[in-house]
């Protein structure tokens, strides 16, 4: 390491896969708002699995009432939504169970939630898991994604590296 730490390599952050699944391209889903970037730049993944990790370290800023939606903020200063599901909303939480709440730590070790994805399914809802960066605008200069779209993906798998602003 050179004096004041000049020459350190600088960590970047990471995206982990917060599911096992199937990686999707965040303009490949079939919610516009997502799929235009209106929310911020990502990924989704159709999940295999009930259980949802979460895809960074950092803490819990927010957790929807209806359970289908996890706000995450990382040291350095992501802003990251984890939706589950499309128009999943409108279930009233009812195939969600949160095992976190506000102000928790959380590594992509953490299991955050499950889904229930027959019962998101039933209902005529989608149950891509999507991992959106809601700052990306003010934050983010590059998203170097790891995946590619229809790649077999296991929940912790690296996805994305970003270079902060």
């Amino acid at each position: 390491m050179g004096l004041f730490g000049l020459g350190k390599k600088k960590e970047l952050p990471e995206l982990k896969a917060p599911v096992t699944g199937t990686f999707v391209e965040i303009e490949n889903v079939s919610d516009p708002v997502f799929a235009q970037k209106m929310m911020g730049d990502g990924f989704a993944i159709n999940p295999e699995d009930a259980a949802i990790y979460s895809p960074v370290t950092g803490s819990v800023v927010s957790v929807f009432k209806t359970k289908h939606a996890i706000g995450l903020q990382t040291s350095a200063g992501l802003e990251v939504l984890l939706h589950l599901g499309i128009d999943t909303v409108d279930l009233n939480g009812a195939p969600f169970e949160v095992f976190v709440k506000e102000g928790d730590a959380v590594t992509p070790e953490t299991k955050i939630a499950t889904m229930d994805v027959a019962q998101v399914a039933a209902a005529g809802k989608d149950p891509v898991v999507m991992t959106i960066v809601t700052n990306s605008a003010d934050k983010v200069e590059t998203i170097d994604f790891k995946e590619t779209n229809d790649e077999a993906t296991t929940d912790g798998d690296l996805v994305a590296e970003i270079k902060t602003k």
